[in-house]
């Protein structure tokens, strides 16, 4: 799958194509309706498929500090996207002065001069452009204009999570935030994951018996709530069981905010520096203070039993 930063990426000679634009943060089942039937298009029309996406989120230029917490930075959202055929993801450098393009402008500049758009996949509620000025209704007038035809996809499914609430990224946040980690697994159709480097801490866990690493998360990454949860730490392509820990660690009055991911069972790890993936599969309890480190313990054992019974569970199908 190609991946372009900015327009001046895309190679000259690029032709027709089918497009979708969007955020598309955490490629939710909704999007992947969206992305699956570009892809499906293009196959027909014999073009590529090409999604389009902004960086940083629209929302914290458009209304700075307001910039929401990222179910998937950009290169998970790319990995995602090729698992589902898409041929190419262009990455917009979304400035003030982006912002200001008018809708109008927005279709010739990207969908007809450089992406040369054959058809274009769009939610019913896409907006675009200037103060959101633009809409699905604006991109089809325009594509008997500049010969592409638009598509609207009905993006919205639903189950359990939220209590029946349509899926979106909005709630799938809200549901990360509140701990409720497998409704947001509904909702994304795989378990929520949170990634970083593996720095120093305390080293609390490797004196407990229970040596963890501390996972410099990236920033505005959605992070679930204060608690213990099952899932797995990923390293360099494989999936270790593991027991996780989010907060603050108030059994020793400490006060940054972490996520730790002990692997279950594996002995003499080295991951300092490494780029590692966490994955959450259920939440176990919530984050508490024990009268002892030797309550602390007996818990900790506890939790990696339930760890290891609601991982092999899951495993097991």
């Amino acid at each position: 799958m190609q991946r372009w930063r900015g327009l001046e990426d895309i190679p000259q000679d690029w032709g027709r194509s089918v497009v979708t634009i969007g955020s598309y943060d955490g490629v939710h089942r909704g999007h992947q309706l969206i992305i699956g039937r570009a892809v499906e298009r293009a196959r027909e029309l014999g073009v590529p498929s090409v999604v389009v996406t902004f960086d940083p989120h629209p929302s914290e230029v458009v209304r700075p500090g307001s910039h929401p917490p990222l179910l998937a930075p950009h290169h998970r959202r790319a990995e995602l996207m090729a698992e589902l055929g898409v041929d190419a993801v262009l990455i917009l450098p979304f400035t003030a002065e982006f912002s200001k393009l008018a809708p109008a402008d927005f279709i010739v500049k990207v969908l007809v001069d450089k992406l040369h758009a054959q058809l274009v996949i769009e939610g019913p509620n896409f907006r675009f452009g200037h103060k959101a000025a633009g809409n699905v209704h604006l991109l089809t007038e325009f594509g008997e204009t500049y010969d592409y035809a638009v598509e609207v996809i009905d993006l919205y499914v639903s189950g359990e999570a939220g209590g029946g609430e349509p899926f979106s990224s909005t709630l799938t946040r809200r549901l990360v935030a509140e701990g409720d980690v497998a409704g947001a697994a509904e909702i994304l159709g795989r378990p929520h994951r949170v990634e970083g480097i593996v720095v120093r801490g305390a080293q609390r866990g490797r004196e407990l018996g229970f040596p963890t690493a501390n996972v410099e998360t990236l920033p505005h990454t959605a992070i679930p709530a204060d608690g213990v949860y099952a899932g797995w730490l990923n390293v360099d392509g494989e999936a270790m069981p593991a027991a996780i820990s989010v907060g603050t660690n108030p059994q020793f009055d400490a006060t940054e905010r972490t996520v730790e991911a002990y692997a279950i069972d594996r002995v003499g790890l080295d991951l300092y520096g490494l780029h590692v993936a966490v994955d959450f599969l259920a939440y176990v309890r919530g984050m508490l203070k024990f009268e002892s480190i030797d309550d602390l313990l007996v818990a900790m054992a506890a939790d990696v039993k339930r760890c290891s019974e609601l991982i092999s569970a899951y495993e097991r199908g």
